[in-house]
C-alpha cells in the first residue's frame, strides 16, 4: 500500500488483517514497512505499509526512493487516495512512480529489438506508426550505443514505450486506487471518483465497501487456485497452489518439485479447462482456476 502521509494506510491494514499499525491523527505516523497478513480465499495475500511519501520522492525525499523501490517487488499495488484531493494525488503519486520506472497497469510494449553484429539498423512495423518514425528510432538506438539491430513494431508505440523496451528495466505492475474517507464526502463526488477504472471507493471509519475493495483486489492480482491428487488420496481442498492466471501443467510440476518435469509422464485434469473428466494432458497444458490435477512420473 502506497499514498501521501494520514490518507489511512495504517487503519486499512489493520482492517484487512490482524496486523496493528499504529494509526494517528498527523502525519508520517508510520515510520517503516509494516507487514500484514490478510487471508481470502483460501490464499494467505502479504500486505506492506509503507511509510507516506511525499512530492519529490523520486528524487530522494523523505526516503521515497527507498519507499518506492520496495513496491517495484509487489504483484499489486494498493494507491490508497483521500476522498478530498483523490485526482490531484493520484495523479502526483503516478508521476512519482513513473519516474522510478515502475508502469501502472500497463502492458510492456510489443516491440522486438535483435541486435546484430553487422547490418545496420533495419525498422519494421505491423502497422502504421504515427508517434516514432525511423530516424528517430536510429537517433535513440544510437545513444543507447546500438549501431546493428533489426527492430519490429507491433503496434503503434510512441518514443517513451520504444525507450521502455530497450532500457529494459521497467516493471509493469497492476494498480488498484483505493479512495478512502468518503464518509466525509458528497454522493455526486463519491459516485464520480467510482467511475474511475480500476477505483474503489472506501471508509475506513464507517468499514464501507470492504468487500467489493477485496473482490477488486483478488481480480487484479490475476491468479488461479490449483489444487493436487495424490495417488490413492482425496484432493486437499483447503491447501491450493496459486500460480498466475495462464499457468501450465509445468508450473505445477516445478511448484512442487524441480525434478518432476524431467521424471513427467502424463497428468490427470478434472475441471472446466477440459472436455472430459478426468483428461489425460501434457506439460504444456493450460489450467484454469478450481482445475484438479494428479501428476505422473516415470
Amino acid at each position: 500500500m502506497i499514498g501521501f502521509p494520514s490518507v489511512g494506510k495504517s487503519t486499512l491494514l489493520t482492517l484487512l488483517t490482524s496486523t496493528k499499525s499504529q494509526s494517528a491523527a498527523y502525519e508520517f505516523t508510520t515510520l517503516r514497512c509494516i507487514p500484514g497478513i490478510l487471508v481470502h480465499n483460501n490464499t494467505v495475500i502479504q500486505l506492506l505499509d509503507l511509510p507516506g511519501i511525499i512530492e519529490g520522492a523520486s528524487r530522494g525525499r523523505g526516503h521515497g526512493r527507498q519507499v518506492i523501490s520496495t513496491a517495484r517487488n509487489s504483484d499489486l499495488i494498493l494507491m490508497v487516495l483521500n476522498c478530498d484531493s483523490a485526482e490531484l494525488q493520484r495523479k502526483l503519486l503516478s508521476r512519482e512512480l513513473y519516474n522510478m520506472g515502475i508502469r501502472l497497469n500497463s502492458q510492456r510494449p510489443n516491440i522486438s529489438v535483435r541486435v546484430k553484429a553487422s547490418g545496420g539498423v533495419i525498422v519494421n512495423s505491423t502497422c502504421d506508426l504515427t508517434q516514432i518514425d525511423s530516424k528517430l528510432v536510429y537517433e535513440i538506438l544510437k545513444l543507447h550505443r546500438i549501431h546493428n539491430a533489426e527492430v519490429l513494431f507491433h503496434d503503434d508505440y510512441s518514443v517513451d514505450e520504444f525507450i521502455d523496451c530497450i532500457e529494459n528495466n521497467r516493471k509493469y505492475i497492476p494498480c488498484l486506487y483505493v479512495v478512502n474517507k468518503i464518509d466525509c464526502s458528497t454522493m455526486a463526488e463519491i459516485h464520480r471518483l467510482a467511475c474511475f477504472p480500476n477505483t474503489v471507493v472506501i471508509s475506513c471509519t464507517e468499514r464501507l465497501n470492504f468487500t467489493f475493495l477485496l473482490q477488486m483486489l483478488w481480480r487484479l492480482l490475476n491468479i488461479i487456485h490449483i489444487y493436487t491428487k495424490p495417488k490413492g488420496k482425496k484432493v486437499d481442498f483447503n491447501d491450493p497452489l496459486i500460480l498466475p492466471r495462464g499457468s501450465t501443467v509445468q508450473a505445477v510440476c516445478n511448484s512442487i518439485h524441480r525434478d518432476f518435469v524431467d521424471r513427467f509422464k502424463y497428468a490427470l485434469v478434472w475441471g472446466v479447462s477440459v472436455r472430459f473428466q478426468p483428461q489425460r494432458v501434457g506439460l504444456h497444458f493450460v489450467l484454469h482456476d478450481d482445475d484438479v490435477v494428479a501428476l505422473y512420473t516415470r
